[in-house]
């Protein structure tokens, strides 16, 4: 046994077969610890378990933990490298049991490990106990063997394990494995304990306690185990050396460095071999899990971790890029263990070489300028502070870089001076944002996002996490809290819900602390990277502090991320379909529908809207991966990928592509994107074009349906048909033409009734037929009907001029909402004797109207009373008469 990755899966099989339900390492970024930042231990993953918030279907668990020391209070990035076990990312093996076995199992259960299956030789080993766990020393002389000189009592916190202030705590046994004489050092408790001889291998945590406020402490109901082995640990001893780098994983990436740079790995550079090993594997594996660089939050650690590897790269000779070109040999080496990084292989490439050309560019430009302004200083002088801040803010040149590269000639940087400098660049920042036309109520956003920074946003690859609450606003200014009943805004530290932007809507959901619940109505951003969520506190009292879980509402986040990823196949096939004129012009992707505007100059035909819908389904049903990678907005515009319209980019973007397309290889669709995606195309289910309008001149809009909103419609459009076959007794098939034959046949009878009542209202005589009288010495016809069709008045008008030869026509038509309308027609020889507009106003106020329009010749009205037509008719006769 002598491979790390055999080592590992020794160690997991060996569980199993004691029981254990082997678990999955969770991701890098704690979802149930806000505190954290990155997932430091084993048992992170377990907390909720151990305190009785969770419960899982198995009591014993075994998992090889993927962790990071790196930021915060565990910090070990400036001794990576130059040590022989410090790392920034490492494996942390473990058992658990939760109520189920305790000291005595978990003892027999480690001693059998390491001396049966590992076959380390007893007289190597000793142990440590807390001083006052007699029960743990006991134990040790029972089922191990050892001597009381070899089971030392440790009286301090080493050995005494705390969740927190409060919670879960314990005693702890730790497992030391002594190299020998020849190596420096003392056993563990002694004034040499920190020399190298005798080496912590396993940390057993006998969690039997619980602490209470104010110092008591009282015993668990059921006692747990949360052990720790470090597999890089492990490893070294397994394989004969007393230095974790020489181990086989990292031998196989360090030998890689040395291959792609000519330098030997140990030489005087042997330093630079080891930080590049160790931040590759915390560079893929943060890339993996979610973590991007930025300049805030986890994105800056990894962006530190990045660079401190591409600074020992270029110390190393390397003239171009190396860090991308490392990632194939760890994911040989630990890909098959964790497949995650496998998956993200082209992602992490793409973002470490993004990453190392920008900051290679800033290293030369900031280099070149601190050498310039610190050529007169000498050892013990002070570098001034806001040149450090102008390399900082214009150059983008860290401030830990410059202090660096001065540390080695004796100078400090003038601290008082940069941190007075940033101060003055803020304010500024604040006076241009409240002048900037922004609403008044929105000022509260700037102080909370100088104060708190960015929120991380955890929702690419989890709709769970916790967060703690770092402010609440309600009515435009800072509150302590909301209580039961109130709406208000929440800034937490982290969050999985996502703010609205680039037409994707906000996420909902639940916030859950101790005593308090409260749904989340909306979320937002402010300020490009301060997520606000809106929420209805239904129970208990919000506060600033309280740490809450979070839960996105999966069935709304879910309809959304198809319609997202529906847009973007949409927005490719409508290009295909009608041309490169096509751009996005806005769009709303909620999840019930999704719209999608673009440039097009003419309404879509039904043969088009079908082309575009059955590309869009070909790419769903072919179930293709969608990916997500990393890259510089100019390289990915250039590349091909298209910008969304309305969404404000920074120097790096995300690319999202999905589909390959079938005439050469390549993506179907490249767009840069910032929202929620589906892992594939079929998580879509279907696509379903449900319309197609003008919104503006040149734009068009299409609406859609996706997944079961598609599915209803659909099924909602076949229960109309059917319906309609059932009521024309005729088969589906012929719904159409059997519908198109009744319109033309409804068509004709208009006609024929039309006609009908133009001749009736012509028919002379009587009294339901035309009257003409003499008004004046004027003859006048005057026709009074009902339900007539609006449009065949003017005809009517017009015979009425051809039958009475010279005089004056008028119609009054009564509709059937009871509305009147009247028509006045004047022949040629007395047009200047009487005006048709004039006479047409004089009836259409009997109507109850006003006004009128057309010519001297010809005009109409109408009016509310159609009641009045007789009074109307009559009014016109009293104007001829003068």
């Amino acid at each position: 046994m002598s491979g790390v990755n055999e080592i590992r899966s020794t160690f997991i099989d060996y569980f199993v077969r004691e029981g254990h339900e082997a678990v999955s390492s969770s991701p890098l970024v704690p979802r149930n610890d806000p505190t954290l930042m990155f997932t430091n231990a084993g048992m992170v993953q377990f907390k909720n378990v151990f305190t009785g918030v969770e419960k899982r279907p198995y009591s014993t668990a075994v998992s090889a933990q993927k962790c990071v020391r790196a930021g915060g209070k565990h910090n070990d990035l400036d001794n990576v490298g130059y040590t022989a076990r410090h790392h920034t990312f490492f494996e942390m093996l473990g058992n658990f049991s939760f109520g189920d076995y305790f000291k005595d199992r978990a003892i027999e259960l480690a001693w059998n490990l390491i001396t049966r299956e590992f076959e380390l030789p007893k007289d190597r080993l000793l142990v440590t106990v807390y001083s006052e766990d007699d029960e743990a020393h006991a134990l040790w002389k029972k089922i191990a063997g050892l001597s009381d000189d070899r089971i030392i009592r440790i009286p301090t916190s080493d050995n005494f394990w705390a969740m927190g202030d409060t919670g879960p705590c314990g005693p702890c046994s730790e497992i030391f494995f002594d190299h020998g004489p020849h190596i420096p050092g003392g056993p563990p408790g002694s004034e040499d304990q920190d020399g190298d001889r005798f080496i912590e291998i396993w940390n057993l945590v006998f969690m039997q306690y619980e602490q209470l406020p104010g110092g008591e402490r009282v015993r668990l109901p059921r006692p747990s185990i949360d052990t720790g082995m470090g597999l890089e640990r492990i490893s070294a001893l397994l394989q004969g050396t007393h230095d974790n780098y020489e181990t086989d994983l990292m031998r196989a990436i360090i030998a890689e460095v040395a291959e792609l740079t000519g330098v030997s790995a140990n030489g005087p550079q042997k330093a630079s071999h080891r930080v590049i090993a160790d931040h590759l594997r915390a560079s893929v594996f943060l890339t993996a899990d979610g973590v991007l660089p930025s300049n805030e939050g986890r994105g800056y650690v990894l962006r530190r971790i990045m660079r401190r590897a591409m600074r020992h790269a270029q110390l190393l000779g390397a003239r171009d890029p190396l860090m991308h070109r490392l990632v194939p040999i760890l994911v040989r080496e630990m890909g098959r263990a964790y497949p995650e990084i496998a998956r993200a292989e082209p992602l992490a490439q793409e973002t470490l070489l993004l990453e190392e050309r920008r900051f290679r560019r800033t290293l030369e430009r900031g280099l070149g300028i601190l050498e310039e302004e610190s050529a007169g200083l000498v050892s013990g002088a002070s570098f001034p502070g806001d040149v450090a801040f102008k390399l900082y803010d214009t150059y983008g040149f860290p401030l830990d870089l410059t202090e660096d590269a001065l540390r080695g000639r004796g100078i400090k940087v003038d601290l008082s001076a940069f941190n007075a400098a940033m101060e003055r660049q803020r304010a500024d920042a604040r006076a241009a944002w409240q002048g900037s036309g922004e609403a008044a109520t929105d000022t509260v956003w700037f102080a909370l996002k100088e104060r708190e920074g960015a929120t991380e946003f955890l929702g690419y690859d989890t709709e769970s996490a916790e967060g703690v609450v770092c402010a609440l606003v309600k009515d435009g200014a800072e509150v302590e809290a909301l209580k039961a009943g109130e709406q208000g805004l929440v800034i937490l530290n982290q969050t999985p819900f996502y703010g609205e932007s680039g037409g994707q809507v906000g996420d909902t959901g639940l916030m859950v602390g101790e005593d308090v619940r409260a749904t989340v109505l909306s979320t937002q951003k402010k300020l490009g990277d301060l997520f606000v969520h809106e929420v209805q506190v239904a129970e208990g009292t919000l506060a600033r502090g309280t740490a809450l879980a979070l839960e996105v509402d999966h069935a709304r986040r879910s309809a959304v991320r198809a319609n997202h990823s529906a847009t973007h196949l949409l927005h490719e096939a409508l290009r295909r379909v009608l041309g490169d004129h096509v751009a996005q012009k806005g769009s709303l992707v909620a999840p019930d529908r999704l719209r999608f505007d673009f440039s097009h100059p003419k309404p879509m035909t039904d043969n088009e809207l079908a082309e575009v819908e059955e590309i869009v389904n070909a790419y769903v049903l072919r179930n293709e991966p969608v990916e997500t990678r990393l890259m510089a907005v100019d390289d990915a515009i250039t590349s091909g990928a298209r910008a969304l319209f309305g969404e404000k980019y920074g120097d790096e973007v995300r690319v999202v592509t999905m589909g390959t397309d079938a005439g050469n290889g390549a993506s179907f669709s490249v767009e840069l994107c910032g929202g929620t995606h589906v892992k594939r195309t079929g998580d879509i289910g279907l696509v379903s074009v449900v319309g197609e309008s003008a919104v503006a001149s040149g734009v068009r809009r299409v609406e859609a349906l996706t997944a079961t909103q598609a599915r209803h419609y659909l099924n909602g459009a076949n229960a109309t048909l059917q319906a309609a076959a059932a009521t024309l007794k005729a088969p589906v098939g012929e719904v159409d033409t059997r519908i198109a034959a009744l319109v033309e046949e409804r068509r004709k009878l208009e006609r024929e009734l039309s006609d009908a009542r133009r001749k009736l209202a012509m028919g002379g005589g009587g009294d339901s037929g035309p009257a003409i009288i003499e008004v004046a010495g004027t003859r006048y016809l005057r026709i009074l009907m009902e339900g007539a069709d609006p449009k065949d008045l003017k005809s009517i008008v017009d015979q009425g001029k051809t039958k009475i030869g010279s005089g004056v026509v008028a119609v009054a038509n009564v509709a059937a909402d009871g509305k009147g309308a009247l028509v006045v027609g004047v022949t040629g020889d007395l047009a200047g004797r009487f005006d048709a507009q004039m006479l047409v106003r004089v009836g259409v106020e009997a109507l109850g109207g006003k006004g009128g329009g057309g010519r001297p010749d010809m005009a109409q009205g109408g009016g509310p009373d159609g009641g009045k037509a007789d009074e109307a008719l009559a009014a016109i006769e009293a104007a001829l008469a003068g």
